[in-house]
């Protein structure tokens, strides 16, 4: 199998995995509604993306594809922390509104993630992208 979609496959979907571990202990359950779920730790968005450009450079070098992988890769970091925890934090006040104000709705936001989230999601997705590297 190609070490560079194994990478990043086993970083995405092993940080979602320790992201519904971690939700398990905390909330005691889960739901179908909490295998998609954005946000929380560690940030999959992250762990994909740093395994993405980490194993194109193990396998390329410095490359266009490593350049473009790399950029993917510090746009979807900033998006991650910046604009959608901000968006996130504009929900929650919104939903306060509704509730406030006893309003209906079938509204819905999604959190960004924290930097510490989307540092942890990406050191994740950095080591994954190792042992793939050298492990198969």
């Amino acid at each position: 199998m190609n070490k560079i979609l194994l990478a990043v496959l086993l970083a995405g979907f092993g940080t979602q995995l320790i992201k519904l571990i971690i939700y398990l202990f905390r909330h005691k359950s889960l739901s179908w509604h909490d295998l998609v779920v954005t946000g929380g730790m560690p940030s999959s968005h992250s762990a994909f993306v740093v395994a993405l450009a980490t194993a194109v450079y193990l396998e390329e070098g410095t490359t266009t594809a490593f350049a473009i992988s790399l950029v993917l890769a510090l746009l979807v970091l900033r998006d991650s922390f910046g604009v959608r925890r901000t968006v996130g934090n504009e929900g929650r006040a919104i939903e306060k509104l509704f509730r406030m104000h006893k309003i209906k709705s079938g509204f819905h936001y999604s959190l960004g993630h924290t930097p510490l989230q989307v540092i942890v999601g990406s050191v994740l997705g950095f080591l994954i992208a190792l042992g793939v590297y050298f492990l198969f």
